[in-house]
């Protein structure tokens, strides 16, 4: 495990965490009309994926496969959409949002499309239990 880094503060309140890779802190973006994972990697002062080493590049791309692989066995999704804006929060964080068609963006992106509506605790709880099963990861 990597040592604990400050999360910006605008992730801390729109997400939730979920548990730990080697390089990423996973964590389900609250906002149930899409399923939503946002990837941390635990490095101090970075905000672009070319200012990791080459190693850890390495392996975030490994961890967003692991991580979309799982998404989509847990929600049978028709698409995954992975990516790394930063325009807003600087802090190096990549989505993994599973769409499919008739969704509530479909087939524009998820930035800015209606009003979040966060997940029901019993939803929420589900959900985390049956990502953290897909990754085969602890609390």
């Amino acid at each position: 495990m990597t040592k604990e880094i400050s999360l910006d503060l605008r992730l801390a309140s729109d997400s939730v965490a979920i548990g730990k890779l080697a390089l990423c802190e996973v964590r389900l973006q609250d906002d149930a009309r899409f399923p939503w994972l946002v990837l941390v990697p635990q490095r101090e002062a970075v905000s672009e994926l070319f200012e990791l080493s080459a190693a850890d590049r390495a392996l975030a791309i490994e961890e967003i496969a692991q991580c979309s692989a799982a998404l989509r066995a847990v929600t049978k999704c028709l698409k995954i959409n992975a990516g790394a804006l930063g325009n807003i929060v600087r802090q190096l964080h990549i989505h993994i949002v599973a769409r499919n068609e008739g969704d509530a963006a479909w087939p524009g992106p998820v930035w800015g499309v209606g009003a979040r509506l966060p997940y029901g605790k019993t939803e929420k709880a589900e959900f985390i239990a049956r990502i953290r099963s897909a990754l085969a990861m602890q609390r």
